[in-house]
């Protein structure tokens, strides 16, 4: 099989560039990043975790119409900038429609979702969670949570950030274990009676020894429940 010759991969990797369509492809990305920080700052946010579901598209908008004009020298920077200032404009249009309307609001960012209540994780009308929850484990574990029985109330907010509410010490009970696997023994057969929390939803009571299924969410994997207070 015959080799790509020298100018055969010059044309593959190079092709028509040299220093001064690299010198132009610099400057059109710095102008293009300045005016992206520029409408991010205007929008008023202040960080990634701020942000909707909404917002996130446009940004995904805003990178689309940045991305061509760096290094695409039939695109003019202006028309890029046109657009700019057309999401912009609509962005505010929809914030401030979402301003006088609640419903539209509940349609453009969403609502907050109750994800966990007194000390169990939410399931739907079919028994299931519709979550991720080694997801909401890690932001427990980042919030110094170590097992849910410690959580009155947790609520996914419309930024994809989560919000926990937590029992008073003296009000903590036990609750399923949010630590990694390696420091939690999970089990489909329980071989010593005692307090265990369902792996799934969180559903905690005394069992004995053999295999069960939770009466919530019809699995069968266990963990040995923790009932220690929170440490702040």
């Amino acid at each position: 099989m015959p080799q790509p010759t020298h100018m055969e991969w010059q044309q593959i990797f190079i092709k028509d560039f040299d220093g001064a369509a690299a010198l132009e492809i610099v400057v059109r990305t710095l102008i293009m990043f300045i005016f992206v920080l520029l409408l991010l700052r205007a929008s008023g946010k202040k960080g990634v975790r701020q942000l909707s579901i909404f917002e996130v598209a446009i940004i995904i908008a805003l990178g689309s119409a940045a991305g061509d004009p760096m290094f695409h020298e039939d695109d003019a920077i202006i028309p890029s900038l046109v657009v700019f200032a057309a999401i912009l404009a609509f962005y505010r249009l929809l914030t401030w429609l979402a301003a006088k309307n609640e419903k539209f609001e509940s349609v453009l960012e969403g609502d907050p979702v109750v994800i966990i209540e007194n000390g169990e994780i939410v399931l739907n009308n079919k028994g299931k969670s519709p979550f991720a929850k080694d997801e909401f484990f890690a932001e427990m574990r980042g919030k110094g949570i170590e097992h849910m029985g410690q959580v009155r109330l947790g609520i996914l907010e419309t930024n994809g950030s989560v919000s926990f509410f937590y029992f008073p010490d003296e009000e903590v009970k036990p609750g399923l274990p949010v630590l990694p696997s390696t420091h939690t023994v999970e089990c489909s057969e329980i071989s010593e009676e005692g307090l265990y929390s369902c792996c799934y939803c969180g559903t905690t009571g005394p069992l004995h020894t053999g295999k069960h299924i939770c009466k919530r969410c019809g699995q069968e994997k266990w963990a040995k429940s923790l009932n220690c207070p929170r440490i702040t």
